[in-house]
């Protein structure tokens, strides 16, 4: 089966912040996976700390959500796939979570704050006050020249 995938050795991947049927971070993941699959991930990671930030949240492998990609399911498919696996969350708790998600930093981190600070400051972010999916998306418009 031929998989469709964003060319990420060209463009960059969908914002963290997208919510995709509620969920943070699951657009992205699936375009990084799905470039995977076609060769076309650049200098992205899959199945990386990101995407178990969601994983391991609703206790779903990414190994199954990388079959369903495999497979072709759509982004929509995936959010079915999260639904009916691991631990069952309501809305609200998605709703939270991805609210408690955009705002979460490396900043002050006892292992990767001075990183994240560095980093930061590379893009003009205040290291302060970035949050992660701030340093993400900075970080994508450094590297794809994207607004």
């Amino acid at each position: 089966m031929s998989i469709t995938a964003k060319d990420l050795t060209k463009e960059a991947a969908t914002s963290p912040r997208q919510r995709t049927g509620g969920y943070v971070i699951l657009s992205r993941m699936n375009d990084k996976a799905r470039a995977d699959i076609a060769g076309q991930i650049g200098e992205y990671h899959t199945d990386c700390p990101l995407d178990h930030m969601l994983l391991d949240w609703k206790g779903v492998e990414y190994a199954g959500v990388r079959q369903a990609l495999e497979a072709g399911a759509t982004d929509e498919e995936i959010v079915a796939y999260l639904n009916t696996h691991g631990t069952s969350k309501t809305p609200e708790e998605i709703r939270e979570w991805s609210d408690g998600m955009e705002k979460v930093t490396m900043h002050g981190d006892p292992e990767k704050g001075s990183w994240f600070d560095e980093e930061c400051q590379k893009l003009g972010l205040d290291p302060a006050s970035a949050s992660l999916f701030d340093w993400l998306e900075a970080d994508d418009r450094a590297s794809y020249g994207t607004k």
